[in-house]
């Protein structure tokens, strides 16, 4: 399925991107996307069991709203779900409450003890953050600098959501400095219409985009 040398897995790392609970149908999300079943994220599950096992270890994303985030149509008055509005003077997607801090369904579902560590975003009050490279805004978060320190410079890509937060966790790694692969298979997807915009917007960002884990060549 996938092979690496002992030489080489070091220079690897996964970033696996918000599998949580608010994500996901298996956990009756907020958000849920279609196919974030429980058998989808075994599935992710497996997969980075096997990936650990060659060396290569796993970096996670996780939302981390607080109740107050501006990006939750309920802090608008008169707004509903899924409504556009400027917010930092860029379109804002106003999006159900979801992944609020501390809460069971902001929880990442995978086994914790693959992850070597999780890097949280989205905290701030009146910024949203689909990267996981950022906090929100030009506030970085520790993901890049983690990276470094580990000397990993390619990363496979993969969680929910291909349209948001994989795309753009996937493009700004790119405009880091990484060579970036994103397993479409381990994704799950918003909307179609979306998602095939996402992955023209991450080829021309210089990220490969491929059907499985298989398709990834460790060189």
């Amino acid at each position: 399925m996938f092979s690496a040398s002992s030489a080489l897995a070091g220079k690897w790392a996964v970033v696996l991107v918000d599998i949580q609970g608010d994500f996901t149908l298996w956990k009756n999300g907020s958000l849920a996307v279609a196919g974030s079943d429980e058998t989808y994220v075994q599935k992710a599950e497996a997969v980075l069991r096997e990936l650990k096992k060659k060396g290569i270890d796993v970096y996670a994303t996780q939302d981390w709203h607080p109740k107050n985030h501006l990006s939750f149509f309920v802090n608008h008055p008169g707004k509903k779900p899924f409504e556009l509005i400027k917010l930092n003077g860029q379109d804002q997607v106003l999006w159900p409450p979801h992944c609020v801090q501390c809460t069971e369904n902001a929880k990442i579902l995978v086994d914790n003890s693959l992850l070597k560590m999780v890097v949280q975003k989205g905290m701030l009050m009146d910024w949203d953050s689909y990267s996981g490279f950022y906090v929100g805004g030009d506030n970085k978060t520790v993901l890049k600098d983690a990276l470094k320190k580990d000397g990993i410079d390619k990363l496979i890509m993969f969680g929910i959501a291909t349209d948001y937060c994989v795309k753009s966790t996937a493009i700004d790694g790119a405009k880091l400095g990484f060579k970036v692969t994103v397993v479409k298979d381990l994704c799950r997807e918003v909307d179609p219409k979306t998602t095939e915009k996402a992955l023209q917007e991450m080829s021309t960002s210089g990220v490969k985009v491929v059907k499985s884990l298989g398709d990834v060549k460790v060189q």
